[in-house]
């Protein structure tokens, strides 16, 4: 499962939250296996379970960035299928 929930002050993005979903392969964190928002009052991700402060340069490119991975990790888990 793929979530993504963005809310707008104005033009600009005040909170943003992505996350990649699969209890499969990730059993903690509520199966989030890849995610990033700025709540708590910081940027980061959450990767299998682990938190990390990022650098946010703009909700676009963290949102690219997010798909690129979300992508990879789909690439190896079909490749662990086969």
């Amino acid at each position: 499962m793929l979530k993504e929930e963005v809310w707008f002050r104005g033009e600009t993005v005040a909170e943003y939250s992505l996350a990649y979903v699969n209890p499969v392969p990730c059993g903690v964190d509520n199966g989030r296996v890849l995610g990033y928002d700025n709540s708590h009052n910081r940027h980061h991700r959450h990767y299998m379970g682990e938190t990390q402060t990022i650098e946010f340069v703009s909700y676009e490119s963290l949102a690219n960035q997010f798909e690129e991975e979300v992508r990879e990790l789909w690439r190896h888990e079909d490749e662990a299928e086969n």
